[in-house]
């Protein structure tokens, strides 16, 4: 049995980890740490959990959760998981991050995106990508792993085969909504009820801080011109992903790569995802229209934020490191209703 620790588990992401652990049947929850709730069990600040879990929330103190954890998420806001992370691998327990804080292995792009200094790009050195289908291997014997970010996953699965026919001198052209739920928990009047019922709205235009990630992770084989919105419900991302292909390239057989991969589905031409179709899942699919008039060819893929995009993916990492089969916990169909 794994033992899991949670540090910020009251936030969106730990939340949908913990409601992950508690159907994993391989794992146990141990412990969990708060800057909000010291003292508190967990059952009480998310009533959702009663009668799962008896974890009562601690003050962060990376020797005793080493002692207690065989691993240790992190489901901080970003830039706070830094110095966190770096105290939990000093302690000697292994670390997912479900943050931001080690993705970027370029520190001035993360200053530059993220508005503070990294402050322990030492530890870059030792950090997986956690994007199970490319790093698979490595994420198996890991001590840090980097969840990547939400809008980067929906957009890397279908991109990363197709980068080497993109035209180079285009951008690739990214257009994502995403639900609520991937703002975060803290509070912004732009989230509030009023402001985003019945509308949609586009934000960060060419300044996101997922920009970096992605080009970062397709090798800067082309740039990325990326245009996020967020949309009037819970929990979800599509993206339609928009590229001048150099070459005439068979598509079924370019994405042939994900045949085993237990959850990317690819779809086909002409096959258009649905939110609902992932809604709850840790699946990621797509597919794609080829434009004849205009010569580009459009992906459009869907996930679901809180568990694909971070808590399953991060359950998915945890299973390879400790050997698990990876879908372990996370055969979940989506919730079409």
């Amino acid at each position: 049995m794994i033992r899991v620790g949670l540090v910020g588990a009251t936030g969106y992401g730990g939340r949908e980890l913990l409601r992950l652990l508690f159907n994993h049947g391989g794992a146990e929850f141990v412990a969990a740490s708060s800057t909000s709730a010291i003292g508190q069990r967990v059952a009480t600040v998310l009533p959702g959990f009663q009668g799962l879990t008896d974890v009562v929330f601690e003050a962060f103190d990376p020797d005793a959760l080493a002692e207690r954890c065989d691993v240790v998420f992190l489901g901080v806001p970003g830039t706070k998981s830094m110095d966190t992370g770096a105290a939990l691998r000093k302690a000697g327990v292994r670390v997912v991050d479900m943050g931001p804080d080690f993705r970027l292995l370029n520190v001035d792009d993360f200053k530059t995106y993220y508005h503070t200094e990294h402050t322990q790009p030492e530890s870059l050195n030792e950090r997986v990508y956690g994007m199970v289908p490319t790093y698979r291997e490595a994420i198996r014997g890991a001590q840090l792993v980097a969840v990547p970010g939400c809008y980067p996953l929906s957009v890397l699965v279908p991109l990363k085969p197709l980068v080497v026919a993109v035209k180079p001198e285009i951008p690739v052209v990214i257009d994502s909504i995403s639900g609520i739920s991937g703002a975060g928990r803290s509070l912004a009047q732009i989230f509030h009820f009023p402001e985003m019922n019945e509308n949609v709205r586009a934000y960060k235009i060419g300044v996101h801080q997922h920009t970096p990630e992605m080009e970062q992770e397709i090798d800067h084989a082309v740039q990325v011109q990326f245009t996020p919105h967020i949309g009037p419900y819970t929990r979800g991302i599509l993206s339609t992903i928009t590229i001048r292909p150099t070459v005439e390239v068979d598509l079924d057989e370019v994405f042939s790569v994900y045949a085993d991969e237990p959850f990317v589905r690819v779809l086909g031409e002409g096959k258009i995802p649905d939110l609902n179709q992932v809604h709850g899942t840790n699946f990621c699919d797509f597919g794609w229209v080829k434009d004849e008039r205009t010569g580009n060819l459009i992906v459009v893929s869907a996930i679901d934020n809180l568990v694909g995009g971070t808590a399953g993916m991060a359950v998915q990492c945890m299973n390879l490191m400790f050997g698990l089969e990876e879908t372990t916990g996370l055969r979940l169909g989506g919730m079409t209703i």
